[in-house]
């Protein structure tokens, strides 16, 4: 397996695949690498180098105690992009991989950034505060908590349902899916799971959007029953100087799963734009 050590000693998985412009994914939680197989094998098939990782805590990289916080996220995905070179990369971040994306350009700047795509992803703010009053209330995310401590294998096959909107009328559900994503999420530690719900509910990364200084797309699904669409792609679209939105109709949080044809066709349109 590809592995960068970091400075504190965590081993980062990695998949590196293909020649040409690089793309790199962040993936959302809990999940790994794996989430963006339909997008990797699409784009490294059309002439580009595909890098993903695991998140620390989550999938096949280090399961560590501490360093389990956005700012340590961040300076792991520029700990890879330095060490594989990269330069002129389109960073593609869904979810927690959103913020990820969102924090790495607020805390690195875009010098070996070319374009920014967030995908049903988490900024600007999910959890609701004063400041942001149509936020999700605190005591959902404590609910994650308490159902990832209680029982984190039955959790993660029922959030797979909503996940996927497989629990809409008429919906026809993946076994398949289902059992990958409770897979990729057993993968990880519960530790870092854990640790991980207060870095995508809690942060606010307003301030990152407002420095990105690069070409972004925002790819939202107005079905996201994760990351609700008004709060997350919408804002975020705004305060992301010159972005552009793009809503998929009945799109689920998993979108790039269920709709991965969608997906990938407007990746690439925007990575050859």
């Amino acid at each position: 397996m590809s592995t960068i050590t970091t400075k504190d000693g965590a081993e980062i998985f990695y998949k590196d695949w293909g020649t040409g412009r690089p793309v790199v994914f962040s993936h959302g939680w809990p999940l790994t690498a794996d989430a963006w197989d339909a997008q990797m094998l699409f784009l490294a098939q059309k002439g580009f180098r595909v890098i993903a990782h695991d998140r620390r805590g989550h999938g096949r990289s280090s399961q560590t105690w501490t360093g389990n916080d956005m700012d340590t996220y961040a300076d792991d995905l520029a700990a890879l992009i330095e060490h594989l070179d990269l330069k002129d990369a389109m960073l593609v971040g869904h979810s927690t991989g959103g913020g990820e994306v969102a924090h790495y350009i607020g805390r690195h700047g875009t010098k070996r950034v070319a374009k920014a795509v967030l995908i049903c992803a988490v900024p600007p703010l999910m959890v609701k505060t004063e400041a942001h009053p149509n936020g999700v209330p605190m005591d959902v995310f404590d609910g994650i908590r308490k159902s990832v401590v209680e029982d984190r294998s039955q959790f993660y096959k029922d959030l797979a349902m909503p996940f996927y909107s497989y629990n809409r009328a008429g919906a026809k559900a993946s076994q398949g899916v289902i059992d990958s994503f409770w897979a990729q999420g057993m993968l990880g530690a519960i530790s870092g799971q854990y640790d991980c719900i207060k870095q995508f509910s809690e942060v606010d990364y307003t301030e990152d959007l407002k420095k990105f200084d690069v070409p972004a797309l925002v790819l939202h699904g107005d079905d996201d029953q994760i990351v609700p669409i008004d709060e997350a792609g919408r804002l975020s679209a705004k305060i992301i100087p010159n972005a552009t939105l793009k809503v998929y109709a009945g799109g689920p949080h998993g979108m790039c799963t269920t709709m991965a044809d969608k997906v990938n066709a407007d990746l690439l349109e925007f990575l050859q734009s």
